[in-house]
Parts: structure tokens; C-alpha cells; sequence
């Protein structure tokens, strides 16, 4: 460490750096939150798709 540095300089990089890593914790968090959402939607959609696709066959057996 530089001898330039003051324990002000010091504590603010301690401070922000504490404060990114909390901000990286969120965001991880965010992103599985949406993973699940994301998969939650396609299997939403996977399984109205297999719906449409039935009352699609039933139409057309009448």
C-alpha cells in the first residue's frame, strides 16, 4: 500500500468496495429470481402450446 494513503482514503475504498459487493450479491439474487420466472413462463408456454395443440386435434376429428 502506497504510504501516500490516508485512513480516509482508506475507509472510503473499504466502504465502496463493501457496497459493490452487496450490489453483486443483489444482482445474483435478481438474476436467479428472473431465471425462475424465465423458466416458469416456458414451461407456461410449453404446456399451452401442447393445449392448442389438442384442441387443435379435436377440431379437426370433427
Amino acid at each position: 500500500m502506497p504510504a501516500e494513503w490516508t485512513e480516509d482514503v482508506i475507509q472510503r475504498i473499504t466502504t465502496e468496495n463493501t457496497t459493490h459487493e452487496q450490489r453483486v450479491r443483489q444482482l445474483n439474487t435478481d438474476n436467479r429470481t428472473l431465471d425462475e420466472r424465465l423458466k416458469a413462463a416456458r414451461s407456461n408456454l410449453h404446456f399451452q402450446d401442447r393445449r392448442i395443440a389438442d384442441l387443435e386435434g379435436r377440431l379437426t376429428e370433427n
